[in-house]
This record gives structure tokens, C-alpha cells and sequence, in this order.
């Protein structure tokens, strides 16, 4: 079945995000520094983080809140107000980072837009999602946005279903093979894999020695003639 809907996973696909998680959990380290050495630090935080994802969801708020339920339990609950105070402001810069655009984003997607019909499929904390989209200039290109709270493959079904989309004619593209090309793939969907320069632990899955199975592209401008060879 020929490709007609497009998916396009947002955060680190079509603009930066994960870099500036990196920065400020390089703050958090060295904040801790007085009660955990920084690898600990880091093992710390990532299984708070996956602890919290059933009640927070992902997003930088989830992640500030987890930063403050790390540094309290590290430090015995004897780090001071400022301190937290201090994960607070390092969330909200976050939140008021400017949209950054990837390389190429888009003059590709204003070319896919003219071959296939574009959905916007992301996940985190909606308030801040929309008001990236909103930023980026991309809204028009895409006939529809969901915002999820995950990417299971029961979440891409509902995605479909809403969007009167069939699997074998949907191509979900994005950053993350575990989130954005394996769960429909399993649907009986196409996926293409777009590795940004840094993964978050959570998004990454076993290396496969026999290859992927599916696309792996060194840039999204590489997108139009990957999705032809579906055809």
C-alpha cells in the first residue's frame, strides 16, 4: 500500500529539545555534588524520572519536579530552599527556551506537504507542546496535531482511528525508535528513524547486529526520496 499520511514525531525531529535537558542535568550534577558523586547522580535521576512518567507524563515539568525529589532524597532532606529554588528557575528557562528549528525542517516539510498528507504527533506536557507548535511557524503544514501522553502502540491506534488513517498507508517518522518507529511498525505501519545527536536513556533500545529493519537517515532533508522508495 503506497504511502498517502506522514507522521512527524516534534521534539528533536523537527526542533532541538534534549540538548537542553543535557545542560541543565550538568547543573543538577554539580549542584549534588556535596552528597552523591555525578554518575550516581545521573542513574538517580533517570529512575526517579521513570518512576514518575505513570504521574507526571514527559516534559521539562515532570523532569523539574523529578530534579527536586532526587536532590531532597540525596541530601537527606537538608538541601536548603535556594537550592530548590534554583531546579525551579533551571524548569522555567526551559519552558522559555526559544523554538529552534533542525536543519533543513522547513523546506522539507513544505515540500512533503505538497505529496502527502502531514500529522504531527508528539508527547509531553500539553500547554507547553502547543505553544512550541504555535512557535515553530510549522502549524499550517499539518492537517492535524496529537498530543499524547505516550507512544504505545494502542496510542498510534487511536491516533489512526481519529484520523481515519490506515496503518499500511501511514509512515511515522521521528527521533526515537522506541517511540516513534517501532510501535507502528508493529501496526502494520512504515517507520524512518532520524537519530538526533543525543538520546535521552529512556528512548534508546538494544542495538541490533543484523541492521533495524527500517530507514535510518543522517538528516530529515533525506525524508522525500526515503518515503518514494516506499512507493
Amino acid at each position: 500500500m503506497a504511502i498517502t499520511t506522514v507522521g512527524l514525531d516534534a521534539d528533536d525531529t523537527l526542533w532541538h529539545s534534549e540538548n537542553h535537558f543535557v545542560v541543565t542535568e550538568d547543573r543538577f550534577r554539580a549542584l549534588l555534588e556535596p552528597w552523591l558523586d555525578p554518575s550516581e547522580t545521573a542513574e538517580r535521576l533517570l529512575a526517579r524520572e521513570r518512576h514518575n512518567l505513570a504521574v507526571f507524563g514527559y516534559g521539562i515539568k515532570g523532569f523539574t519536579l523529578s530534579m527536586i525529589e532526587t536532590a531532597i532524597e540525596a541530601s537527606g532532606a537538608t538541601i536548603d530552599a535556594s537550592a530548590i529554588g534554583r531546579i525551579v528557575e533551571w524548569g522555567k528557562e526551559m519552558l522559555a527556551h526559544p523554538v529552534e528549528l533542525l536543519p533543513g525542517v522547513a523546506e522539507t516539510v513544505e515540500r512533503l506537504r505538497s505529496h502527502y498528507r502531514l500529522v504531527l504527533v508528539t508527547k509531553g506536557d500539553l500547554f507547553h507542546q502547543e505553544s512550541k507548535i504555535a512557535e515553530s511557524g510549522l502549524a499550517e503544514y499539518f492537517e492535524a496535531v496529537e498530543i499524547v501522553s505516550d507512544k504505545s502502540p494502542e496510542h498510534y491506534r487511536r491516533v489512526l482511528q481519529r484520523n481515519r488513517i490506515e496503518p499500511g498507508e501511514f509512515c511515522m517518522v521521528g527521533n526515537s525508535a522506541r517511540s516513534d518507529v517501532l510501535p507502528v511498525i508493529e501496526l502494520g505501519g512504515r517507520g524512518v528513524h532520524i537519530p538526533y545527536h543525543v538520546t535521552w536513556a529512556h528512548e534508546l533500545v538494544a542495538d541490533d547486529s543484523e541492521g533495524p529493519g527500517y530507514p535510518v537517515l543522517g538528516s530529515i532533508t533525506e525524508l522525500p526520496s526515503t518515503l518514494l522508495g516506499f512507493s
